[in-house]
């Protein structure tokens, strides 16, 4: 029993789930990236708690 040819369709597809991972893996670069530099600078501060006096 030969292993048959592997149809053009599944190197298209190949290619374009190739290409779909890479976009996927730069946008949670860029996520991730942005929360580093955010969190870095001291932008990032949780709201002081205040206080009622009456």
């Amino acid at each position: 029993m030969s292993l048959s040819k592997q149809h053009e369709l599944h190197s298209r597809r190949r290619g374009r789930n190739i290409g779909v991972g890479l976009v996927l893996v730069a946008l949670i670069a860029i996520v991730f990236g942005l929360t580093v530099v955010k969190v870095t600078r001291g932008d990032y501060e949780t709201p002081a708690t205040q206080t009622v006096t009456q």
